[in-house]
């Protein structure tokens, strides 16, 4: 995995969207694309799948049924449903625990099987919806990633933990008991899928060695027992760098508190027009190894115990980490410059 893609208030507008919706008009008749998102708004990227259906195109989508914002993907819903649109091409995916689909996972055959994952989400639509945008922000101007994987068993695992998904195969409460048999681990790259009987995961690869150095980005940031991870880090002599969206709705104030009681360095991220940081991925680097934690989990209980989320952990890539941390500097630099620090430019409570 060399290639990362980042979105944000420095590149064009929709530059994450229109890098999908190239490679969904790519994919040729008798191809596949098969995808996993929490929001889809965006009507012109879903008629750019139901091009390709008509095409020849097998084409396999998992949406959530009932996101945040609850008819935020209606419009989408409703089109790519009807019968010259997905048809049975579309699978909401409902709950019956307070969870939700959180993963973001976009499978491509062609021209060589591929996957994008990360934390962006086709969330946008034109003409825009103000009310939608002041809730989600607009995803489509700030601060996200996709990151390209290509090795054959990672496409192969992503491609069937979606399928899994589609098909129904496993209820509920066996995700916590199976997602361990879908994990790929070993070498320099593995994934990890939640939900899962061992939640405690990132806890675990955060503090496997003696790291001298951890930075985080972060959109939600409301797990305890990370932030007393870090808060252990920071008094063991790591030095620990967040970066985290500026709301307290999404990352309080006892969070941020409890990891600069211990010395670590927190800034809150607020662009004067209100793009967000929607980033999430982590940077830990010991002695002679590197590691970078990427996907689409938040630090929050809902995303370690009930979400379905993934996690991809990538140890060793020296041009993976010095991708993420060449833009972990860029939104500090870019933080700094609105004038943000701790607490956030203006502590706004949303």
């Amino acid at each position: 995995m060399t290639r990362v893609f980042f979105g944000g208030p420095d590149k064009p507008a929709g530059f994450l969207r229109d890098l999908l919706a190239r490679h969904v008009d790519d994919v040729p008749r008798g191809g596949e694309i098969v995808w996993s998102t929490y929001y889809f708004r965006d009507l012109a990227l879903a008629e750019a799948l139901i091009r390709a259906r008509h095409r020849g195109v097998r084409v396999r989508l998992c949406l959530e049924a009932s996101p945040k914002v609850r008819s935020a993907n209606d419009m989408v819903r409703q089109r790519l449903a009807s019968q010259d649109g997905l048809g049975e091409g579309l699978r909401p995916i409902h709950h019956l625990l307070p969870a939700h689909l959180h993963e973001k996972i976009y499978v491509f055959s062609h021209p060589t099987p591929f996957a994008f994952v990360g934390s962006f989400n086709p969330s946008g639509n034109m003409p825009e919806d103000p009310i939608v945008i002041r809730e989600i922000g607009d995803q489509d101007r700030g601060h996200n990633y996709l990151a390209a994987l290509d090795e054959p068993p990672v496409v192969e695992s992503l491609k069937q933990h979606v399928l899994s998904l589609y098909t129904g195969k496993w209820h509920m409460l066996e995700h916590y008991t199976g997602s361990a048999k879908e994990d790929l681990t070993g070498g320099q790259l593995s994934i990890f899928y939640f939900p899962r009987s061992d939640a405690s995961v990132v806890s675990r690869l955060m503090s496997e060695r003696p790291y001298e150095r951890v930075r985080i980005a972060v959109s939600h940031f409301r797990d305890g027992h990370l932030a007393r991870v870090l808060a252990r880090l920071a008094r063991d002599g790591t030095t620990v760098e967040v970066i985290a969206h500026d709301t307290l709705r999404r990352v309080p104030h006892r969070i941020e508190e409890r990891i600069t009681a211990q010395g670590a360095g927190f800034l809150r991220y607020a662009h004067p027009l209100g793009f967000p940081m929607h980033s999430k991925f982590i940077l830990l680097a010991a002695q002679g190894f590197q590691r970078v934690l990427l996907g689409s989990m938040n630090l929050t209980l809902t995303s370690r115990l009930l979400n379905h989320e993934i996690l991809v952990v990538a140890d060793n890539e020296p041009a993976v980490f010095d991708l993420f941390n060449a833009r972990w500097e860029h939104m500090l630099t870019e933080a700094r410059s609105f004038g943000n620090g701790p607490g956030g430019q203006d502590g706004r409570p949303s």
